[in-house]
This record gives structure tokens, sequence and C-alpha cells, in this order.
């Protein structure tokens, strides 16, 4: 625009020393210069629209990474419930679609859920658990000063609960903990009112648990200002679900027999860990899938052919690193009886040898989930001979094939009650 101005200043000049055109040339020089200035005008408002036109494309880019966003959140919220589930695969899925869309979704995710005593990191404080049980007792005292569990909402022609002695009502919530440890459970059934709140952060349930889990390495609290938070905090194995490990790798076939090309076989297997509170385990590896073999694990005289099983037990090393080491062998052989025709006698046949395994796991924390991760450290076999008592160990090599386990939750393991806590 500066330099359209400078032209139309010269040619004002040269109108100047041509004053003899007179008015014909002062009407031709006016229409010249509205000429020019609207091819100019056109120009400028090109120019602001370009800018327009940029900001309104910002401004769209940035409503589509919200959006991308938005849906990588939802996905990876979705992976999160059913990794929760014991649906992992399933979970794998859903993980992969969400990072696919934003790499870094799951630092852009602010999770906020209610304390889970088996895989949550927000815990209560103590002294807001403190004030909030005051409030609750305080809340439901009479005016004998004899502490009500609970009043029905509504009036009901039937015995309500909250008629129960307090010692009946904690034994039901025993039975609900059971002898396998559903402490989720019991946070559940914390929510149904204040009183069931009250009955739920009983010292003497979760000093039971606490012992159940660890025995008599938990005689004392310290450092710890409940059995509730040492429950929550300290390092254990997880009861209600199994560890799994997968391992795959591509092995060479044999070449054909014309020798033009040679097949590859990729080797897919899972390794199962199933705990129990009691010290027992049982480890399994076998190529069938998770959705096959989990639901056999639930019962610990499991009939699946292979299964080894055995004991454990926990260890926290000066480096505050938490161990699990599993002996694991395979079950007695059944007997074979066989019948010697001629004389009718019976006789029985054992093995002249006996075979171990011994594991040597860390236990770790990854994710939202506490305890949910064991790394190898150690895996050897051990075969002793009946005949002299000389015992051979044979230690292998951890290499990739040795993946970690994963912990999956499956509800059914605690679905059912059989001895309270």
């Amino acid at each position: 625009s500066a330099q359209a101005e400078s032209v139309i200043n010269s040619l004002g000049i040269v109108e100047d020393q041509d004053g003899e055109n007179g008015s014909t040339d002062d009407v031709e020089l006016n229409v010249f210069r509205a000429q020019w200035m609207s091819e100019l005008k056109p120009n400028s408002a090109s120019n602001g629209g370009n800018r327009g036109l940029s900001s309104r494309a910002a401004d769209l880019k940035r409503k589509q990474e919200l959006a991308r966003e938005e849906k990588a959140r939802e996905l990876f919220l979705k992976a999160v419930e059913e990794e929760e589930n014991g649906a992992v695969y399933e979970a794998i899925k859903y993980y992969r679609r969400a990072m696919q869309i934003v790499p870094d979704i799951e630092f852009k995710i602010n999770y906020s859920r209610s304390p889970d005593p088996d895989g949550g990191n927000e815990n209560d404080m103590d002294g807001e658990i403190e004030d909030l049980l005051a409030y609750f007792h305080q809340q439901l005292t009479l005016q004998d000063n004899s502490l009500k569990i609970c009043v029905p909402e509504v009036d009901i022609a039937q015995m309500h609960i909250s008629a129960l002695p307090p010692e009946v009502l904690m034994y039901i919530f025993r039975w609900v903990v059971s002898r396998d440890l559903d402490l989720r459970a019991l946070e559940q059934l914390s929510l149904v009112c204040r009183g069931f709140y009250i009955c739920a952060r009983d010292p003497e349930i979760w000093r039971s648990a606490c012992l159940r889990a660890w025995g008599r390495s938990c005689t004392k609290l310290v450092p710890f200002n409940s059995w509730r938070e040492m429950f929550l905090e300290r390092p254990r194995v997880r009861f209600d679900g199994v560890y799994i490990s997968k391992t795959a790798y591509i092995r060479q076939g044999e070449e054909s027999l014309d020798g033009f090309y040679r097949a590859w076989h990729q080797v897919e297997y899972y390794r199962y860990l199933r705990f129990f509170p009691d010290g027992q385990v049982m480890m399994l590896t076998t190529p069938e899938d998770p959705l096959v073999t989990v639901p056999r694990l639930r019962s610990r005289n499991t009939r699946v052919e292979s299964i080894m099983c055995g004991h454990y037990r926990l260890s926290q090393d000066t480096d505050n690193q938490t161990k699990v080491f599993v002996v694991v062998s395979k079950r007695k052989e059944e007997v074979i009886t066989a019948l010697d025709r001629d004389n009718l006698i019976r006789w029985q046949t054992a093995p002249e040898t006996e075979h171990s395994f011994h594991v040597g796991l860390q236990l770790s924390s990854g994710g939202r989930q506490s305890f949910n991760k064991l790394n190898w450290i150690h895996h050897s076999c051990h075969i002793t001979y009946r005949s002299t008592g000389e015992t051979v160990v044979t230690a292998f090599d951890l290499d990739q094939m040795y993946a970690s386990f994963y912990f999956a939750r499956v509800k059914s393991y605690t679905a059912f009650s059989e001895r309270p806590l």
C-alpha cells in the first residue's frame, strides 16, 4: 500500500507539471486513483482472509487432537476395566489401540477411584479414617450409649439385620472375607452404610488377614500404623487370581522333500502360577489359552494333567526387595497295579527318581495394581535317586524364554466362600 501511495503521489506531481491539460486530466486522474485503490483493497482483504483461515485451521486441529485424546482415554480406561476383570488379552487390544492414537495417553489420565485393597495406590490416610470412624460412631450411638449397627430405612415386617448382635454380624463379615482373603469384597461391603463401614474397619479382621498372609512374621505392626495399612502396603502375592507368563518364539522346521523351502513354526505357550493363603502353590506349563486353563485352576484339587503342586515362602532381603521362592513337583503318580495271571499276585512299581523344581521370583508392582508382577531370578531342577539318596541339581540359564509373570484377577476364584476367616 505504501508503494501504491508513492505511485499516486508521483502521478499527482506529473499532473501539477502538466497543468495545461486542465480539468479533463483531473477527472481521468481521479478515475485512475479510484481504480487503483479498488485493486489494492481486495489484496488486503485476502491477506486478512488468509489469517482467518489459518486461525480456523489451528482451531480445527486442536479440536481434532482433543477428540483423538478423548477417544484414546476411553479405550485406555476400557482396557483397565478389562484387565481388572481378568480379560488380559482383551485389555491388550484396547491398550494397543489407545497408544496408536495417542502414544503417551497413560500419562494424560487422572485416576479417581475408591481404594482397592488388592491393587490400589489410593489408600486413605490414617488420620482421616480415624476421624471418619469417630464420626460414624457418634452418629450411630443411641441415648443409652449402645452402638447400633444400622437403622432400617423403611418399616418392614421381617426382622432387619440391625437386630443381630454385633458378634453375629462380625462372624458374617468373616465369612465374606473367607479363608481366601477376599478383602476386596469386604471393602465393597463397607459401602452399604455407616455401620457396615465401621464393621469393615474392625482391627481383628485385618489382623487375622495379615496373620494368614504372612504367618508369624507379622506379629508386630511396626512400621505400620494399623493392620489394614499393613495388608494394603506390605508386599505379598495375591490370591484372587492367577499369575500368567506368555512365551513365544520362532523355530526352524525341517526342509521339504524337494529341498525348495524350509518351514518356520511360531511356538507359543503359557506358564501359570496360582498361590493360596496357606502356603500352597500350583504351577502349570501348557500351550492352551488362558480362557481354557484359568477356570480349571480354581480348586487346588484340580485334575489338570502335568500340573505341579508345592509350597512357597516370601523373603525380604536387606535391599528391601521381596522375593518368592517356590518348590513344586508333579503329583505322586497313581500306584500301577498289575495282576499276575499265574500267581494272582498284585505288584506295585515306584519311580526310581523324584523330580522337583525350584523357582525364585522377585515381586514388584506395575501400573495401578500392586504386587502384580513376578520376575525370574532362579530356576533349577533337583533329581533325587531313591536307591542312593543322591540329589543332582541342574540350574537353567535365564534367557528371553523366561518372560515375567503378570497378575490377572479372576472373579470366580472368590465367588464362593467355603470357610470363614
